[in-house]
């Protein structure tokens, strides 16, 4: 579970994904791509530092796509859309030595994506029934800042404050219905944090305010909320030695459509003799769920969309989703082939005392509401990193995913969601040579029910499982301007579903849904690239 002092939406843990930073990362970092299939990325990184106190740096993207005729099983319909995605981030550092830190900076996003049929025409064939297609027209503006001190004579003690504000618009049509979005939001996160006597006892404490508002318009349907919600928080740390640590938080928010809600979270570490590191974990998690913005695949079908409205719920007449979330792992270290190795366990059970389900079980029907039963998740990983020979890196993993809800009175398995899967990694460097070899298993998953389609249009009620092996091969040459050429192949061995549409002939029909999907909608794909570094 992730720290209270970050919000309390978190139900499975977070990723903390950083960007580059201005002051620590490459002058020039510039990247082309280019697969067999005609896909196109283009990247280029420049940072500058002006000063002592000033940094800057600026992250640019673009990827194009423009193949309408990709179609490996032949049934009519572009396997990829085609189209556009340009991103930019453009932050700022100041950092004047003495305890005064600052970051900020704006992102912009443009997505423009076409789908369908290969012969669809959007100036020709939108709204109508020519051809089917789908479009999707994304603009995404974000403006975010981070100011802190830490004072100088006290290291211990700080106080932040971060800020980030977002424009969000989606105009987007699937078949012949529209879903058009905007959402505009503001956080704010004030902490402060210090000791409590010594080093051993810390805290960190303050108040959050979180602003979303969502206006959706979906078959001329429209959905709308505004959702402001003031938090306070506290969070303790004790570390009596390097072996055991304690992190206990608490958090109190309260939402303007549902009301006051608490929520707690325990993190502990402890490390009984080198090499060995055991942490447990255990929280709660809130979240409003977007049930459009979620799950726009099933979009892409003739499915009736059906909100059942829960008695007090407001948002689309549903509660929010609570779940509580516990685990446990294990890291160990040790020697293997005369070199270090790791082995890594971990176990984690989600329970929600609250969910807003997506059924898909009727084959016409798109259904969402609250949850009324139970639901559960247990997630079970193991893995092994050694060095069998020299220079060649090898990883093993396993991983158990049992996840079920209750469906209407039925306990079911979650559909498109793989019990087993597995993977091998090899990687192998030599004299700026380096290869990477990966296998992936995937078990066989639930597929909805489809039984009261005609015959031509059911599906099994299991996807089959299967092995999925990509590769890559990279060399590095100069040393005053580092640049590296690679190569490489994904599902090398050309595995891909090839009934990927229901009722794909008729694609206004009662039948039709392009949701289906359990597997991989291409076959092998080659790729080539270059990549530079100035440092």
């Amino acid at each position: 579970m992730g720290s209270v002092a970050n919000g309390f939406e978190s139900i499975a843990g977070q990723i903390n994904v950083e960007l580059k930073k201005s002051d620590n990362s490459e002058k020039l970092l510039a990247n082309a791509y280019v697969n067999n299939n005609g896909k196109i990325d283009l990247n280029l990184n420049l940072s500058k530092k002006f000063n002592g106190k000033w940094s800057a740096a600026l992250l640019l993207h673009n990827a194009y796509f423009g193949n309408k005729q990709l179609d490996f099983n032949k049934d009519g319909f572009r396997d990829m859309p085609t189209g556009n995605t340009f991103s930019m981030v453009n932050r700022y550092k100041y950092d004047n030595g003495n305890g005064l830190l600052a970051q900020f900076g704006i992102k912009w996003l443009t997505d423009k994506k076409t789908g369908g049929e290969t012969l669809f025409n959007a100036k020709t064939d939108k709204n109508t029934t020519n051809h089917y297609g789908l479009g999707i027209d994304v603009e995404r503006v974000e403006a975010f800042g981070k100011i802190g001190y830490v004072f100088p004579q006290k290291k211990y003690k700080s106080i932040g404050l971060q800020l980030a504000a977002i424009n969000h618009t989606q105009n987007s049509y699937f078949g012949l219905a529209a879903y058009d979005a905007k959402q505009k939001s503001f956080y704010g996160n004030l902490i402060y944090q210090s000791i409590i006597k010594t080093t051993e006892h810390k805290f960190r404490t303050g108040i959050s305010f979180l602003y979303d508002n969502y206006n959706e318009m979906f078959k001329l349907l429209q959905y709308k909320r505004t959702e402001t919600v003031p938090g306070v928080f506290a969070e303790y740390t004790f570390t009596p030695d390097t072996k055991f640590s304690a992190v206990v938080g608490m958090r109190a928010d309260h939402n303007n459509l549902f009301g006051y809600f608490v929520t707690p979270r325990l993190n502990l570490r402890y490390q009984p003799v080198k090499g060995t590191t055991i942490r447990g974990s255990v929280g709660r998690g809130q979240r409003t769920a977007n049930i459009f913005a979620e799950n726009t695949s099933v979009f892409v079908s003739a499915r009736q969309v059906n909100i059942i409205a829960s008695g007090n719920g407001k948002a689309y007449g549903l509660n929010p989703e609570v779940a509580w979330n516990k685990g446990i792992s294990i890291d160990q270290k040790f020697k293997l082939f005369n070199k270090e190795a790791l082995f890594s366990a971990d176990f984690f059970r989600n329970d929600f005392s609250n969910q807003v389900l997506v059924d898909v079980e009727d084959p016409g029907k798109v259904k969402f509401y609250n949850l009324q039963g139970n639901s559960f998740s247990n997630s079970f990983q193991a893995e092994l990193s050694f060095e069998p020979i020299e220079k060649l890196e090898t990883r093993l993993a396993y991983r158990l995913f049992d996840v079920k809800a209750t469906y209407e009175e039925e306990k079911l398995q979650r559909p498109f969601i793989a019990k087993h899967r597995a993977f091998v990694n090899l990687a192998y460097s030599f004299n700026n040579w380096k290869m990477d070899y990966t296998i992936t298993y995937n078990g066989k998953k639930r597929l909805p029910n489809t039984i009261t389609n005609p015959d031509e249009y059911r599906l099994q009620s299991v996807s089959p499982d299967f092995l999925l092996m990509n590769m890559q091969v990279s060399k590095s040459f100069g040393k005053k301007f580092p640049m590296d050429v690679y190569a490489g192949a994904e599902n090398f061995t050309n595995f891909f579903q090839k009934k990927v549409i229901v009722a794909a002939n008729q694609p206004f029909s009662p039948y039709f849904d392009a949701s289906m999907i359990w597997g991989p909608v291409n076959g092998r794909m080659l790729y080539v690239g270059w990549r530079m570094k100035i440092k």
